[in-house]
Parts: structure tokens; sequence; C-alpha cells
């Protein structure tokens, strides 16, 4: 068994190949280090969320499947805990929900329109009142939000490294600093060899674009991260996230936080360039303007932050399908198999893809290879320049959407057009 990538979705792929069947041969080839891609430097939310909304889901598999994926993904939240307590994986897990405050009227219509959705699915998201979003994120300017359960806090790298020893521990050979330079049916060639298996998996993610062939098949788009000097208490009996939980409001263009283990604020959000070509560089991860905008709007949140020092900013690439619908699968006639296009969602997502894809590969009659996104297979992406004056005009709009909602409290029709577009 061959798995390219070691990030999470390809060594939960190996992790649960390993406990089903011991006698397996599995080998993970990794182009830099174990968790080098988002599965190291991201925002640090398991979650249950799924990037096709549950309205898309019903529309075009069925309600039945639609609360199926559902329900996986919410189960999946307590199985990363569940695994990482058992392999004493330390990655500060905190199951505390999520809250997504509403600060414009026009936010207020999608906290709305969110929560009354969620109920007509049975679904758990709560409507919080201004008052009862306060007093869980301190944040100005709250005129009520949405909270679920369902999302824990984590520490990304301290999750992909502790997994990367748990499937070593399992016999899973893991070869870093082994680029992938062709992937094919049967084989995966780097320059020091070819490695032949029955099965390849394809686990790369942002960086799926390197790939000979691949170039069309996901969008790398890049989110990066700013994180505070530790706060006091002082700061922290104000902000709340008292049960560490992951935060964010409907503004368009996404932003998305957590209080860390220890007591740092961790900020993200989108709005860095597509670069043409799907090109993906070191030099990408750091956009000065960005991190810039980071540090504005997590001021705006929380105006106690204005003068407290950013101790880190980082970033990178997340991977983005045509249709914003992730998939995974197995081609038995090519032995071919693949996850991804998780849009951002891929901590809690990658697990549910990890446990998918083993039954898939050890032929095991589970609920999960039912799943609606099991098999699905996504349009390429235009070629260039289209492609790129699609992505970055789209993430203008969003941004030129959240200046217009902000300054006339009407939600924005063009974001709304997007919306629809991209999983509505």
């Amino acid at each position: 068994m061959c798995i390219v990538g070691a990030g999470y979705t390809g060594l939960w792929t190996a992790y649960y190949l390993a406990r089903a069947d011991p006698s397996l041969r599995i080998t993970v080839l990794e182009a830099e280090h174990a968790g080098f891609g988002a599965s190291g430097r991201n925002g640090g939310w398991c979650s249950a969320l799924f990037p096709k909304s549950i309205g898309y889901l019903d529309r075009t598999y069925g309600r039945t499947a639609a609360l199926a994926l559902n329900a996986a993904m919410e189960s999946t939240v307590d199985e990363v805990g569940r695994v990482a307590a058992e392999e004493d994986i330390d990655c500060d897990y905190a199951k505390g929900g999520t809250v997504v405050l509403a600060r414009t009227p026009a936010q207020l219509v999608r906290a709305r329109a969110d929560a009354a959705t969620a109920a007509a699915y049975g679904m758990e998201l709560h409507l919080l009142s201004a008052a009862e979003a306060s007093a869980r994120v301190g944040a100005t300017d709250v005129l009520g939000g949405t909270y679920t359960p369902h999302c824990a806090a984590i520490q990304p790298a301290k999750l992909v490294r502790g997994l990367a020893d748990a499937v070593a521990r399992r016999g899973v050979r893991i070869h870093e600093r082994s680029p992938v330079t062709e992937l094919s049916p049967g084989r995966a060639v780097t320059a020091a060899g070819t490695v032949r298996a029955p099965i390849v998996v394809r686990a790369t993610e942002g960086f799926t674009p390197r790939l000979p062939g691949y170039g069309r098949v996901i969008a790398p788009v890049y989110s990066l991260m700013i994180a505070t000097d530790p706060l006091p208490p002082s700061f922290w009996s104000a902000a709340g996230l008292a049960r560490r939980e992951t935060f964010s409001d409907y503004r368009h263009l996404i932003v998305y936080g957590q209080r860390t283990a220890d007591d740092r604020l961790a900020f993200g959000g989108r709005g860095a360039p597509y670069h043409y070509g799907s090109a993906i560089s070191p030099s990408f991860d750091r956009e000065p303007g960005v991190f810039a905008e980071l540090r504005r709007a997590l001021s705006a949140l929380f105006p106690a932050l204005s003068e407290v020092r950013v101790a880190h900013s980082w970033g990178g690439p997340l991977g983005v399908a045509r249709d914003w619908m992730a998939s995974v699968g197995l081609d038995p006639a090519t032995g071919l198999a693949w996850a991804g296009g998780y849009v951002g969602d891929g901590v809690g997502t990658s697990n549910l893809a990890g446990r998918t894809l083993a039954d898939l590969i050890t032929g095991a009659d589970t609920e999960l290879v039912r799943l609606p996104w099991v098999g699905h297979r996504s349009p390429r992406w235009e070629p260039e320049p289209l492609r790129w004056l699609g992505v970055n005009a789209s993430m203008r709009l969003f941004r030129a959407a959240d200046r217009t909602e902000s300054r006339t409290g009407r939600p924005s029709a063009i974001a709304g057009l997007l919306s629809r577009l991209t999983g509505a």
C-alpha cells in the first residue's frame, strides 16, 4: 500500500488501515516532513463543517444521505478526541464548540437563516441573542450569533506529529524528503526510486497541482494566520472563550480564531491572492498586506489587543475543488484512491476520509462507504488565465460585499450569488 502525502489525510488513512489489518505493508511518501502542509499550520478547528451546505446535499443526494453525512461529520469530532486520548497524542484537544458572531444587520440575517435551516433538518445549531453571544465571545458590536457544540480546538502541529508517531509505532514506513514526481496506477515515482503497490492513495490536498497531470484538479488558495503573545486573565475575563470555543463571524471573507491552550489568541483568514498556474511557493506564505488586515480585523473585534504584540505569523495553501465538493474514493480498475478538496475544513473531514478510505481499500461494507461524497468526481478547474481571474475576482467581490454590508446594513446580492455558486 502506498500513500502519497503525510498530512492528516494520508496519516489517518495509514492509521486505520494498520488497525484494520496489521499485516499490511504501508508506505507513506512525503515531499517535506510529516505535517508540512495545511495539516501542521491550520486554524485548529476540528469541526463538523463540510464544504457543501446541508441544503445542497439534500437537493443533490436526498435528505437521508445529507443527514447521514452530517451525522458522520459530527461523530468525527469525537473520534479525533478518542484517538488522541488512546494514542496519548497531546494536541490540546478541547471540545468547546463554535460561535459565529453576527456584527452587522446583514450578518444577523444570515445567522437567523442558518439557525432556521438547521432546525428544519434537526441539526444542533442554536441562535444566540446579543447577550448570549457576547457572554461566549466578548467582541465588539455583537448583535447575535449561532453556536454549535460540534467543534474542538486543537493544536494542529501537535496532532499531525503525534499521529505520525502513532502510525510509525504500528509499522507504517514514512519516507520524508521524498517528493513524488509521477503518480500512476500501481506506482509512485520519486528521485530515489519507484514504489509499486496495488493501491496508491493521493493525499496531497493543496499541493496536488505539483503532480504531473493534476494541475487543474485542485486550486491551492492561501489562508494566513497570526498569533499573539500569551494574554493575561484580565483580557480573558472580558473576551470570554472560557471553554476554548472556536469563533468566527458572518462576514463573507472568512476569518477564524481560537484561544490556545497557552492563552494566546490565534486568528486567521482568507484574502491572500491565488497565484497564476496554481503556483505554490514558501514566499506566498507571507503576505504583509494580509497580515496587516488580520491585525486590523482582530483589533476591531477585541480593541484591547490593538497594542498587543503579534508573536507569530504564518500561512499556507488549502485545497479547493472546482465545485467546492470534498470527495473520497477508490477506482477499482486502476487502484488509484484519493481524498481532499476540503476548502479549509480538513481537520475533521480528513479523519472521516481516512476511515472511509480504509473501508474502501479493505472492502469493508460499512455506512461510511455509502456516504454521498464517496466516489464524487469534481470537474477540473478552467485553464489559465480564466482560473486566476475567477478565483481572485471572487475574493475581491467578497471583500467588497463586506464593505457594502457594513455601510448599508443590507445583505449583498452579489455575495449571495457567489455563495450559491460555491455550495449553498
